[in-house]
């Protein structure tokens, strides 16, 4: 699986280990894996129960998932840099999701992960958490989905919207991001877009060559047509504010993969496992951890200010919804 690495643009910003924000503010221990030739930055946060393997958006680095890694406090963390992300150098050629998937489990094994683990994607790591589950079954035991698609078969963003998702600058520059934040991202960062400002200012941008080779690993792929050999326990979350992935892309998850149990987050938006990673966290946390989760969690929270000090989370008068496939969730209290 050995892959040259491409030299990185001398105008790219980097953030090394040592100095992360990662390595300040949380118990994550952050260092370079070499995984067959492939240099990767990995961080692991050690915590209780099964460890839970995370998969970032396409050019978001470590730093970029800080809110909902702290948010998930006790959980066991995997989380890596794509090649091309952070600090990750870009290899010089793309790869398919499916040999990402197998560079996955090569650096699983390198950690020694060797038995099934919690997989969760956000957005274009949904898709390749899609491909990971599907290829190794045997590796995952519980899948989370959050803002993301089936592929190319899926609706796909406004064209205004779609053109500026192609574009790595909005992780570069904080100009930019300000700019195209409100219409890209929508939800929260709509009416505060300086929630994503503060988070650029410690964020290493993709490189231009990781950014596309990225953009061609998903390129025509689509899930579709193996979702239905999904066995695992899948939690699938959606805002119904989001301009990048619609919310049918979310439903069609739901109405494909068998054991599934769908999530919509009322105004959030596409970033909200990040500007909303309280609530994100509270739901991702019972489903990983209830042994016997029957997706009736009715409630929905208002994580911008973060969780009040004694731990309660506050309900919305608007609350999510999580329906198990194939039944409805009794009403709950606040339901208009």
């Amino acid at each position: 699986m050995s892959a040259e690495t491409a030299p990185e643009s001398s105008g790219r910003r980097r953030v090394p280990p040592a100095l992360s924000v990662l390595r300040r503010r949380t118990r994550m221990r952050v260092e370079f894996v070499d995984v067959d030739g492939i240099r990767l930055r990995v961080g692991v946060r050690r915590g209780q129960g099964r460890p839970m393997l995370l998969f970032n958006g396409i050019g978001a680095n470590l730093d970029l998932t800080l809110p909902l890694i702290n948010a998930l406090d006790d959980v066991e963390l995997i989380v890596f840099d794509m090649p091309g992300a952070g600090a990750s150098p870009a290899l010089k050629l793309p790869h398919r999701f499916g040999w990402l998937a197998r560079l996955t489990a090569t650096l699983l094994d390198r950690l020694g992960y060797d038995e099934p683990i919690n997989v969760a994607g956000i957005s274009w790591g949904g898709a390749l958490a899609q491909q990971f589950a599907l290829d190794f079954p045997g590796r995952t035991n519980r899948l989370v989905l959050a803002a993301t698609s089936a592929g190319m078969l899926g609706l796909p963003a406004r064209a205004n919207v779609f053109r500026r998702l192609i574009t790595a600058r909005r992780y570069q520059k904080n100009e930019t991001l300000a700019e195209l934040a409100p219409t890209l991202y929508g939800g929260l960062v709509r009416r505060r877009p300086e929630l994503l400002e503060r988070r650029g200012a410690h964020a290493a941008g993709p490189s231009t060559r990781g950014y596309l080779n990225q953009m061609l690993a998903g390129l025509g792929w689509t899930s579709v047509h193996r979702l239905y050999r999904l066995r695992c326990p899948t939690l699938i979350m959606g805002g119904d504010d989001d301009p990048v992935m619609p919310l049918v892309n979310i439903r069609l998850l739901y109405w494909l993969i068998p054991k599934s149990y769908l999530h919509i987050v009322r105004g959030g938006g596409h970033l909200f496992p990040l500007v909303r990673a309280n609530e994100s966290a509270a739901v991702i946390k019972r489903f990983i951890n209830e042994r016997r989760y029957d997706g009736t969690d009715g409630q929905d929270y208002y994580a911008a200010r973060g969780a009040p000090a004694d731990g309660r989370l506050t309900p919305l008068t608007a609350p999510g919804r999580t329906v198990p496939n194939g039944r409805e969730r009794p009403p709950s209290p606040g339901d208009g």
